[in-house]
C-alpha cells in the first residue's frame, strides 16, 4: 500500500494487476517477485523492464528526453506514441488482444507475442 501511495515509485511507473485486479508491488522478496515471470528471457526481462518504468524507444521518451528527436507515432493516427496507446490501440502490435492489458499475465503475453515491442531496433 505504502508503494502504492507513495511518489517514490515515480508518475511514469506502469501499475500492473494480479489476476484479482489487485495492484501489485514490484517487490524482490517473498511473494512479490512478478519480474521473475519475465527472467527465464533476458530480452523479455529488458522489454519488461523498459514498458514499466516508462524507457523504452516511444515518442513519449523521445519527447521527455530527446524533444527535437521525432515523437509522432509512425502510424499516423496519433501525435504522440505513449505506452498507452501501445498496449491498447496501436494495430502494429496486434499479435495479441486483452482489454485487461494491465494485468501482469496478459501484459507478460502481449510482451512474448509482441517482441518488438519497447525494445530498441
Amino acid at each position: 500500500m505504502t508503494f502504492q501511495a507513495s511518489n517514490s515509485k515515480g508518475r511514469d511507473f506502469l501499475n500492473l494487476l494480479n489476476n484479482d485486479l489487485d495492484s501489485i508491488e514490484p517487490l524482490c522478496f517473498k511473494d512479490g517477485l512478478w519480474l521473475l515471470q519475465f527472467s527465464y528471457s533476458n530480452s523479455l526481462y529488458a522489454q519488461a523492464s523498459r514498458a514499466v518504468t516508462n524507457h523504452a524507444p516511444t515518442g513519449e521518451y523521445q519527447l521527455k528526453f530527446f524533444p527535437r528527436e521525432n515523437f509522432a507515432c509512425p502510424c499516423g493516427l496519433y501525435p504522440i506514441e505513449t505506452r498507452q496507446y501501445i498496449l491498447h490501440k496501436y494495430c502494429r502490435f496486434n499479435n495479441y488482444w486483452n482489454l485487461r492489458r494491465d494485468t501482469l499475465a496478459y501484459f507478460s503475453l502481449f510482451l512474448q507475442l509482441n517482441p518488438s515491442a519497447f525494445m530498441f531496433a
